[in-house]
């Protein structure tokens, strides 16, 4: 989920070789019982991604069908862009990695990762293809989506009710009428709504069909300036006009769950854990607290979300190829998926299983947008650059809520844009 991997110079020839070295993998050896009896295979996941019951059952069944043994080793986001690219150079590798899915590109195209379209064929019939679609690099299966989370929104039921307003919006139209309602009739700011809430702001690009790079000959440029990215920008001020955030601040600047939390505000569009947070803040407000997906322009389709999440991979290094694949044929079984949606309240790789959300309010809410109208960042290695601070289209999105023209306002980001877009992974 996070992102701003940099490749180490040379990665890539010293990727190839190991991957050379390791082909084959595993001896000749073969799944079934004890058919790895001895093998230790080594897996990478990040702090929060392993909750206690799918651990416990995932490693049960996999060293009994095995006879390996399976060795997790916990990692912390800071920082893991950087260790992950060194250890994928190395000759002895983890074997799995959870890598987070705007990242998967960047790995990708360094040979670090081993090709996977075999094991696609075998159990992805049916992943969601949204949530895949970050797995996939030049057309080759270079990961396996284990799960993803998007954005809903979070209201305050009381502040809804004073304004007189039940049941919650199935259209975006609809969600401005209520937010005017709140303002209206209630002494609450309608909505928090930061300047530079730039994940919700690319959800509304991919709702609006727009790209923000294209290829320009061999390179990505800037695609900021084609006017659907502003009928996106334009959107996104409808719902700033409602808030009196800052606009040149982003959502963790101040949290806006600790604002949300005050009592005073009737929505904040986040993640569902940040009602966690602002109960944590103020656990009065957990009785008034609801979820429901972001509306779209229609009843039938909700709007554009960006999916944060991860997937796993297998180091091309590793020596345990089968081995790991036999993994990763376990861990994404139906069952485990299930329980991983269950237990972790994330979005499951395949629809059928978001039955197993039952019970999460906020997963639940999240669903429908993460099959229909999920999607990422550009899914290209040199994305990487753009986001490092200050994220160019922060500044884009401040200078047009200050008000600045659509075109205006990409114009004097572009060329740092560009400049990001060239550079190396």
């Amino acid at each position: 989920m996070k992102r701003g991997l940099k490749a180490a110079a040379g990665v890539a020839a010293l990727l190839m070789g190991a991957a050379a070295c390791g082909s084959g993998g595993d001896d000749g050896k073969t799944a079934g019982a004890d058919g790895f009896k001895g093998e230790t295979l080594t897996l990478w996941a990040m702090d929060g991604s392993t909750p206690p019951g799918w651990t416990k059952e995932v490693k049960r069944e996999f060293e009994q069908k095995t006879g390996a043994k399976l060795k997790l080793e916990v990692q912390q986001w800071n920082g893991i862009q950087q260790k992950i690219t060194t250890a994928l150079s190395e000759s002895d590798p983890p074997d799995v990695i959870e890598i987070g899915n705007t990242q998967t590109p960047a790995y990708a195209m360094t040979g670090g990762l081993a090709e996977l379209g075999d094991l696609k064929k075998e159990i992805g019939a049916d992943w969601n293809e949204s949530i895949n679609a970050s797995s996939v690099i030049e057309g080759k299966q270079y990961a396996v989506p284990w799960y993803v989370a998007s954005r809903v929104v979070v209201y305050n039921k009381e502040i809804w009710a004073e304004a007189g307003l039940k049941g919650t919006p199935k259209t975006r139209d609809a969600f401005f009428e209520a937010l005017g309602a709140i303002e209206k009739k209630t002494d609450a700011e309608p909505i928090y709504m930061p300047g530079q809430n730039w994940y919700f702001f690319d959800g509304l690009t991919l709702g609006q069909g727009a790209d923000l790079v294209k290829k320009k000959g061999d390179t990505w440029v800037s695609n900021l300036a084609d006017p659907k990215v502003g009928d996106a920008m334009e959107i996104y001020k409808k719902y700033a006009d409602f808030s009196d955030a800052p606009k040149d601040k982003d959502e963790a600047t101040p949290q806006q769950a600790e604002v949300f939390a005050k009592g005073k505000t009737g929505a904040m569009i986040g993640m569902g854990w940040e009602a966690a947070t602002a109960i944590e803040a103020n656990p009065e407000i957990e009785k008034h607290i609801g979820y429901f997906t972001i509306p779209g322009e229609t009843a039938e389709k909700p709007e554009g979300v960006f999916l944060g999440g991860s997937n796993l991979a297998v180091a091309a290094g590793s020596e345990k190829q089968e081995l790991a694949k036999e993994f990763l044929r376990i861990a994404l079984s139906d069952k485990h998926e299930g329980t991983l949606a269950e237990e972790g309240g994330v979005i499951p790789n395949k629809d059928a299983l978001q039955e197993r959300l039952e019970g999460n309010p906020a997963a639940q809410a999240a669903a429908p947008a993460a099959s229909t109208s999920g999607g990422t960042t550009p899914l290209i290695p040199e994305w990487a650059a753009v986001e490092n601070p200050p994220n160019p289209i922060k500044t884009y999105m401040t200078a047009y809520l200050k008000g600045a023209s659509h075109q205006e306002a990409a114009a004097q980001v572009e060329d740092e844009l560009n400049k990001r877009l060239a550079q190396k992974q």
